[in-house]
């Protein structure tokens, strides 16, 4: 990818700048919409905006029943933002809301500066943080389709001119290649190409895992919410942790054992936000794939956020857009540390979750436990028996079960065991037929 112009393009991105970018932050109030979704919208939008190595500045809302279609605001509202931005010499617009290209274009021109949308910003923080070759070619693949519609037509057109992003990564300065709207499909279909691949790769690996025999514990929920503390905490995985939006985007998988004794696979899943891009949700769909294809889900919910209820739904979208909400989630309130009194009321809210810190190592035990009987609750119970001379089977269903009780019998060793599904097609020719008592015919 590095010997392509837009993989040189997504390598410049990484670069860090020497100066934190002015930004001035637009919100439009909708109809349906409140002025406090919107000023909680702008909160996370300034954290974002954060991330991404800019400082917000200021803010201008406005209500209208509808975008004005060619500047999203209406035109004195335009003239106001034109002169706060002077005022406080911001180098950059952020408009909460989505704009398309032809808005985009006709603010910039007359603001007189850079002026992009929330997508934006998420796309140029993931392109920051993208460190495997199949995170780089999913963010590549996104920012290209995102380009793709704002590319202008002439003479003189070039990447530099594209605006879409947090300062010089998506505005001018950030390359000096021509391009035209051709190479681009081009290069979009080649890393669509390569993405295929990686995920051919990708479900090998799934069907390895699957062999295993063993369940398979997704880890999902907002950005930030403590997903990759709590997978530390649990499997000492030494996954990146940090108070920051998306500082994880690639998956991680690591064997964790229940109380039981019964090991699980247990799965860290990039973050999720209000209004994730559809673009980043269609080219990370391999990466989500592991949250749709889990025995379960750990829904990780930040329990000292202002707005816990919002950041579940958000999440539940995503996984909606991704066909993983028909999976059976565990509702985990994360950061009791931080405010045990909200946390409380949340567990109380939600019956069957549990409040934890996974900072502070407090309510493991108990978020394990109650793991571990959901999963349970999954998996049936069979009766097998297995001849003296199969240990090997013996030892096969103790490392991918959960053995309820053990005798030996005159034919073999009688085992009840809790077995998952992937373990059951092997184990069948032990299994005893629950009518008769006796084995399975091929076994005889």
């Amino acid at each position: 990818m590095s010997n392509t112009p837009y993989g040189e393009a997504l390598g410049q991105t990484l670069i860090e700048r020497s100066f934190r970018e002015k930004i001035v932050m637009v919100g439009v109030i909708l109809d349906g919409h409140t002025d406090d979704e919107t000023d909680a919208s702008l909160d996370e939008l300034e954290l974002l905006i954060d991330t991404a190595g800019a400082d917000a500045v200021a803010r201008i809302t406005q209500r209208r029943d509808t975008p004005d279609h060619t500047w999203y605001l209406g035109k004195g509202k335009v003239e106001e933002l034109k002169e706060l931005c002077l005022a406080v010499d911001a180098d950059t617009v952020v408009f909460d809301n989505e704009l398309a290209p032809a808005q985009q274009y006709n603010l910039e021109k007359l603001l007189g500066r850079t002026a992009i949308d929330r997508t934006a910003v998420i796309l140029d923080i993931f392109a920051q943080n993208a460190s495997t070759l199949e995170g780089k070619a999913q963010v590549e693949l996104a920012l290209l389709r995102y380009r793709l519609p704002r590319l202008r037509r002439g003479a003189t057109a070039k990447l530099s001119q594209q605006r879409g992003g947090v300062g010089s990564r998506f505005g001018s300065g950030e390359t000096k290649l021509e391009v035209d709207r051709r190479r681009i499909q081009k290069r979009i279909a080649r890393l669509e190409e390569e993405l295929r691949e990686l995920g051919r790769t990708r479900e090998l690996q799934r069907k390895g895992r699957s062999r295993s025999g063993l369940a398979n514990v997704t880890i999902v929920g907002y950005t930030n919410a403590g997903k990759s503390t709590l997978l530390n905490r649990l499997t000492a995985a030494g996954v990146l942790a940090e108070n920051r939006l998306f500082a994880t985007l690639d998956p991680t998988t690591r064997r964790l054992n229940l109380p039981g004794g019964e090991p699980v696979l247990l799965t860290d899943t990039v973050g999720f936000v209000r209004r994730l891009p559809h673009g980043l949700v269609e080219a990370f769909k391999s990466t989500l794939e592991v949250a749709s294809q889990a025995d379960y889900l750990v829904h990780v919910v930040d329990g000292s956020s202002p707005d816990p209820e919002g950041e579940i739904e958000a999440v539940r979208t995503v996984l909606r857009e991704i066909d993983a909400d028909r999976v059976p989630e565990l509702l985990v309130f994360n950061k009791q540390d931080r405010d045990p009194d909200q946390v409380a009321q949340l567990v109380e809210s939600h019956p069957g979750s549990v409040g934890v810190s996974a900072l502070m190592d407090w309510g493991m035990d108990d978020f394990l436990r109650t793991l571990a009987d959901r999963l349970r609750a999954l998996s049936q119970v069979f009766e097998l028996l297995v001849p003296y001379d199969r240990g090997d089977v013996l030892a096969s269903i103790h490392r991918e079960g959960e053995v309820v009780s053990i005798t030996a019998e005159e034919t073999g060793t009688r085992v009840r065991a809790r077995l998952a599904d992937a373990s059951i097609g092997r184990l069948s020719p032990f299994i005893v037929d629950g009518q008769h008592g006796v084995m399975n015919e091929e076994v005889r």
